[in-house]
């Protein structure tokens, strides 16, 4: 009877240290955090951003916050925002550190592949700590072909206010129209029908 409890007990054990591992350990976390999504949960909100409430000439008008940021690849190519207008931008701001940013960056893979080729989008993966050998080694660990980009000015709060992963959406005009806080499943259809309304306006 008291090697049974002793086995039961130890089976206990086990369970929950596996249990701790999948919580801790980046990978486990990551896998979990993919198949919760894979359930429904964590859809985009793709809720209308309000507008502050500035004239038109202040130095926080929409037009005059974009016109300010830009960002650039590892080979140096500069991309200024406010040269972008014309397209919707997607912007997405993550960490190599951050385990819910690389766990919704397959799901951004098949919204980029979904806009190929597609002039009238634009997709930048801002890694926020300029980690040009992590963000390469992480592509390459999990086959992503995303256009990573690293800051090349000062960030404004607007878009982007210390929570990562953070993602934003610009219209042609270089206007925040919404931003999703946390991770979020962009494969979802709802996304592609959002970038696609503003493409067409």
């Amino acid at each position: 009877m008291e090697n049974k409890k002793s086995k039961k007990r130890i089976w206990t054990y086990v369970i929950w240290a596996v249990l701790f591992g999948l919580i801790l350990l980046p990978s486990s976390r990551i896998f979990l955090q993919q198949q919760l999504m894979k359930l429904g949960l964590f859809k985009p909100k793709l809720e209308k951003v309000q507008e502050p409430e500035t004239v038109s000439n202040s130095e926080n008008a929409p037009s005059a916050i974009s016109s300010a940021i830009s960002f650039v690849n590892e080979e140096g190519k500069i991309f200024n925002v406010d040269s972008l207008k014309g397209k919707v931008l997607f912007i997405n701001f993550w960490a190599t550190w951050c385990p819910p940013c690389k766990a919704e960056m397959p799901s951004i893979q098949k919204l980029y592949d979904k806009f190929k080729g597609n002039d009238k989008v634009e997709f930048l993966l801002v890694e926020i700590e300029n980690d040009i050998e992590g963000a390469n080694k992480f592509l390459k660990q999990e086959n992503l072909t995303l256009p990573i980009v690293y800051p090349n000015s000062r960030i404004p709060e607007e878009w982007l206010s210390g929570a990562i992963p953070t993602t934003v959406f610009l219209d042609k005009n270089g206007v925040l129209v919404s931003r999703e806080q946390g991770m979020r499943d962009y494969s979802a259809k709802s996304v592609e029908d959002f970038i696609q309304n503003l493409i067409n306006k």
